[in-house]
C-alpha cells in the first residue's frame, strides 16, 4: 500500500533537486570560508586575464600616438597608472564577489536546511514502516507455533 505522505514529499525532494538543487545542493559541500574564499580565487584569475587584454586592446588602439610619444612619457608614472588601475579594479570586483557568493552561499544553506528536513522526515517515515513490518513478522511467527 503506498503512503500518500511519503509520495508527496519524494516528489517535493525530486523536484528541488531538479531545479533549486542543480545550484545549491554542490554549494552545501563547502564550509563558507572555503566557499567564498574559492569564488575570490577565481576571481582574482578573470580579472588578471580581462585586465591584461583590456589593456592590450588599449595600448593597440593608441599604438600610433605611444609609439610616436614614447620617448617624451614618463613610463614609471605609466606603470603606477596601470598597477593602480588594475588593484582597484580587483578591489572592486573582490568586494562585489564577496558580497554576492556571501547572499548565495546564505540562501543555499537556508534552503538545504529545508531539504534537509523534508529528507528527516522521510526517514523517520521509512524507520516507522520498517518497525511495524519487523511487528508484523513477528506477529505472524508466534501465530505459526
Amino acid at each position: 500500500m503506498l503512503n500518500e505522505e511519503k509520495v508527496r514529499i519524494m516528489t517535493k525532494l525530486a523536484a528541488y533537486e531538479k531545479r533549486e538543487g542543480k545550484g545549491y545542493l554542490p554549494i552545501s559541500k563547502y564550509y563558507r570560508t572555503d566557499y567564498i574564499g574559492l569564488a575570490l580565487i577565481k576571481n582574482f584569475f578573470l580579472v588578471s586575464i580581462a585586465y591584461v587584454m583590456l589593456a592590450g586592446l588599449v595600448a593597440l588602439y593608441f599604438l600610433d600616438e605611444l609609439l610616436e610619444n614614447i620617448h617624451k612619457m614618463n613610463l614609471i608614472a605609466l606603470g603606477v597608472k596601470i598597477v593602480v588601475g588594475y588593484i582597484a579594479l580587483l578591489v572592486v570586483y573582490s568586494v562585489l564577489v564577496y558580497i554576492i557568493q556571501t547572499v548565495k552561499y546564505s540562501r543555499a544553506k537556508k534552503s538545504i536546511k529545508n531539504y534537509y528536513a523534508q529528507l528527516g522526515r522521510l526517514t523517520r517515515i521509512y524507520a516507522k514502516e520498517e518497525k511495524q513490518r519487523t511487528q508484523n513478522r513477528s506477529v505472524f511467527r508466534r501465530d505459526k507455533v
